[in-house]
């Protein structure tokens, strides 16, 4: 796995061993991103269920403000700074090795907001929605916040428009999809 453009452009990175987390192939990364590039310069991007960080690294390197990474598992947090120290972009980034219940809380006392938020939680144990409505009442989320959930294709979507979000966009792989979503203002 590497970094594909931007100021990392080919830097490789490393993964957690075990299959814990899916890291995003080359091909799908660079199919998010030309989505994402017009939104990304100067955003405030939230990775939760970072895995190796792969997603949040490469909003760095193609102009990301900042990130934050959350992820709890040890390995995948010691992944994630050695990845952010390859890549010389540690300056810009917190990891949090901690649950995205605790990390939202925390993020949102100290009065975060982010303007990208990606989430791949693992598939098909229900944590799409409950993230969703965790994040929907919290002021990590403004108006223009995009938030683009990563999840199995043959997971259904749920209740994300109850959440009080709106889909956006749909992105189709072989083995998994990328909902793009949008905070519904004034509905939760």
């Amino acid at each position: 796995m590497r970094v594909i453009a931007g100021s990392a452009k080919r830097t490789q990175l490393i993964t957690p061993k075990g299959m814990e987390t899916r890291p995003t192939t080359d091909r799908i990364k660079e199919t998010l991103f030309n989505i994402l590039s017009p939104c990304l310069w100067e955003a405030r991007f939230l990775d939760l269920f970072a895995g190796s960080g792969g997603i949040g690294i490469e909003a760095l390197s193609r102009g990301a403000a900042e990130a934050v990474f959350v992820d709890q598992n040890r390995e995948s947090v010691s992944c994630i700074r050695e990845n952010l120290r390859r890549t010389h972009l540690e300056d810009r980034a917190q990891v949090l090795g901690t649950s995205v219940n605790r990390a939202v809380s925390g993020l949102s006392a100290e009065g975060h907001s982010f303007d990208l938020i990606f989430m791949d939680p693992p598939y098909r144990k229900g944590l799409e929605i409950a993230s969703l409505k965790l994040l929907r009442d919290t002021c990590l989320l403004h108006g223009d916040t995009l938030l683009i959930l990563e999840m199995a294709l043959d997971d259904p979507l749920g209740d994300a428009d109850v959440a009080g979000y709106k889909v956006e966009r749909v992105a189709e792989y072989k083995t998994n999809r990328h909902v793009f979503l949008r905070p519904v203002v004034g509905e939760s």
